[in-house]
């Protein structure tokens, strides 16, 4: 029965950019992939650490991206604010519910599971209990792919804001929420980037001699 060797076992270094398998000539500097030119690294030093600080940073910026509202709608007899949950209950009681679930599902819904699914992956590997390896490398593909989809709301606010300036009759202005909305979608998406998601597939020892 054949024992599975992992590309660090077999002296393998595989590039973040374009993926390619490489074998350095020297161990202690693996030098630059040779099909992109990316600098290769055996880990990355301190992935674990930058990940937290952006995962922190965006989950505190979540709150008031939910708090504050998004667009201030003005006109000469009033002033509406409304946040991306209020957006949420206005379409779906004006009988557009597919948009309103969309809404829910990309500027509610996404930013959060992607700021609790790369806390698992982070708390997977400090603790060395990674019990599926596949299905985390799955899970930090998904919160990788899907990270951009989160500007939905943001680009609903500018098209609005650009299309609807009939002043003085009414206005419409992007509120303070867009900017934590806007921060927490690029906080996440820097974290995901900044994870080496090859730390899901080391060993206790291996993990070790890293962290040395």
């Amino acid at each position: 029965m054949s024992v599975a060797v992992s590309a660090l076992d077999a002296g393998l270094v595989s590039c973040r950019t374009c993926g390619l398998l490489s074998q350095p000539a020297v161990a202690a500097d693996p030098g630059h992939c040779p099909r992109c030119g990316t600098r290769l690294a055996w880990r990355i030093r301190y992935s674990i650490q930058y990940t937290w600080a952006l995962v922190i940073a965006a989950a505190i910026c979540y709150v008031p991206a939910n708090l504050f509202p998004v667009l201030t709608t003005i006109t000469p007899a009033s002033t509406d604010s409304d946040t991306i949950m209020g957006g949420v209950i206005f379409l779906y009681d004006s009988g557009s519910w597919p948009l309103a679930l969309i809404v829910l599902v990309a500027s509610v819904m996404i930013p959060l599971g992607k700021i609790l699914g790369l806390v698992f992956l982070l708390v997977s590997v400090q603790r060395r209990r990674v019990r599926n390896r596949r299905d985390s490398s799955r899970l930090y593909r998904v919160i990788e792919v899907i990270g951009r989809w989160s500007m939905l709301d943001v680009f609903v606010d500018t098209f609005v804001v650009a299309l609807v300036q009939l002043q003085p009759l009414m206005s419409v202005e992007p509120g303070p929420g867009v900017v934590f909305f806007m921060a927490v979608v690029v906080l996440t998406m820097l974290a995901a980037k900044s994870f080496d998601a090859r730390l899901l597939w080391d060993t206790e020892s291996e993990r070790r001699s890293f962290d040395a």
